[in-house]
Parts: C-alpha cells; sequence; structure tokens
C-alpha cells in the first residue's frame, strides 16, 4: 500500500504554507515531520503537561491536539493543529491565548522563542 500522507484539506494546506515560508529553519522543519505522520501517532498534550512544563509567558506549540485534564496556572500561548473545548475554555481563564499552527508560522517565520510539546 502506498503511503499519500495526511488526507486532511487544511493540513495539506498547513504543510504547503510550511514548505513555502519556513525557509531553512529547522523548527518548522521539526513541525513539518510530526504533522505528516498519521493522525494515530501524532502528539496529544494534556493542558496538566502545558502547566509543567511551560514558562509563565512562554509560546508553546503542539503538532497534534491540545486537551482538557489538568489545570492551568501560568499565562501561556498555545498553537495547535486542535483544542479541545475545554482546553480552550481552561487556557483563555488562566489569560493566555490559543491560535493555529498557520498563525504562529504567519507571526514567527524563525520560530524564535518557541517550545513544542508532546
Amino acid at each position: 500500500m502506498k503511503r499519500t500522507g495526511p488526507t486532511n484539506y487544511q493540513l495539506q494546506q498547513l504543510l504547503a504554507e510550511l514548505e513555502r515560508i519556513s525557509g531553512d529553519s529547522k523548527f518548522w522543519k521539526r513541525i513539518m515531520v510530526d504533522l505528516r505522520k498519521p493522525s494515530r501517532q501524532r502528539r496529544t498534550v494534556n493542558v496538566y503537561k502545558i502547566n509543567k512544563y511551560a514558562k509563565d509567558g512562554e509560546t508553546v506549540v503542539v503538532p497534534g491536539k491540545v486537551l482538557n485534564v489538568g489545570d492551568l496556572t501560568k499565562k501561556v500561548d498555545v498553537a495547535a493543529l486542535n483544542f479541545s473545548s475545554g482546553a480552550k475554555e481552561k487556557i483563555l481563564a488562566a489569560k493566555g491565548r490559543t491560535f493555529s499552527i498557520k498563525e504562529l508560522l504567519l507571526n514567527n517565520p524563525d520560530g524564535k522563542n518557541v517550545r513544542i510539546l508532546g
């Protein structure tokens, strides 16, 4: 069976955009490798892990889905492929921001000062 990559149209568009804009950035190449994995192998990160490993005021990227388990006490900006509704509420309640990986790419094409979790 021939491997074809992600079939999700939005993910295909995101990967094409990453390829076009990222240039030689090792950070964005690592994100592309993680996003090309099958959906069952993509990362899932619970809110408590973000609270445990991220510093206050930091930007975190999750090349997968952010889930609701745990509490968040730090102000953290989180970019991810998907968010559960409860996770999004908890991040916003902690005065953080949620946005897509594409928005992070447009705002930070070099990938500086961003931590990958998962």
